[in-house]
């Protein structure tokens, strides 16, 4: 059987972006440092606002306001989200780079004829520009990034709406990612979950339930063909 051109038991692999494709902590951490000043806080450095980063921009923002002892309200935290927003825009990847061998995986992974998708909670508009900044728009069957009316990881909305854009199925699918966010949202869609060390991780990642957990991303291809194949003789 083929669906929507494709055969049946094709792999589907959805990524996260950062912490998992990119390192972009640094400029995430000038872009709300830009907001915390303009409200009289003093900034956060790169290892404070690493361990934000993940539920998107939004939570983000609450949790560097928290550390810095000014909790916002709903209205407050909507503004400064925008402001946000609008400095991480203004510099989307002025120090961001690509997590060493992107670039190599995604090329083992599609000449073993993998469908590949992009799942993040980093807005849509942000997310093309970045994938378009280092040249791999063209290695995604589908982008889905945070956008209104889809609920963000760890709810399992947006690994669905990424397989559906592919035409892929959860049997044949697994989720690689950095993060709890990313294996709580591989649970609830019924996914098998790789997680990569050196992301953004705020707990050990042997604690996440992982199916399987790589040191970098050149370990991810060899780890998805073992799952694969433990699947197939399990």
């Amino acid at each position: 059987m083929r669906r929507n051109g494709k055969p049946a038991g094709s792999l589907a692999v959805l990524f996260d972006l950062d912490g998992t494709l990119i390192d972009s902590v640094a400029d995430l951490t000038a872009a709300v440092n830009t907001v915390l000043v303009a409200h009289g806080a003093q900034p956060l450095d790169v290892a404070a606002v690493r361990g934000m980063v993940g539920n998107g921009v939004a939570k983000l923002v609450q949790r560097a306001f928290q550390a810095r002892g000014r909790p916002l309200d709903a209205a407050g935290r909507a503004t400064a989200t925008d402001a946000m927003m609008a400095a991480y825009r203004d510099g989307l990847t002025a120090q961001t780079a690509l997590m060493a061998g992107a670039p190599t995986v995604l090329a083992q992974l599609r000449a073993m004829g993998a469908e590949l998708a992009v799942v993040t909670n980093k807005p849509q508009d942000a997310t093309e520009a970045i994938l378009n900044h280092f040249g791999l728009s063209k290695a995604f069957g589908a982008v889905v990034g945070s956008r209104p009316g889809l609920a963000s990881k760890p709810a399992p909305d947006m690994l669905f709406a990424a397989l559906d854009a592919i035409g892929a199925s959860a049997e044949t699918a697994v989720m690689v990612g950095d993060s709890a966010v990313d294996a709580e949202a591989a649970r609830a869609a019924g996914l098998p979950c790789v997680l990569v060390r050196g992301g953004y991780a705020r707990q050990a990642l042997e604690t996440l339930g992982a199916d399987a957990i790589v040191d970098d991303l050149s370990g991810l291809a060899d780890a998805i063909a073992g799952l694969r194949m433990a699947a197939a003789t399990g």
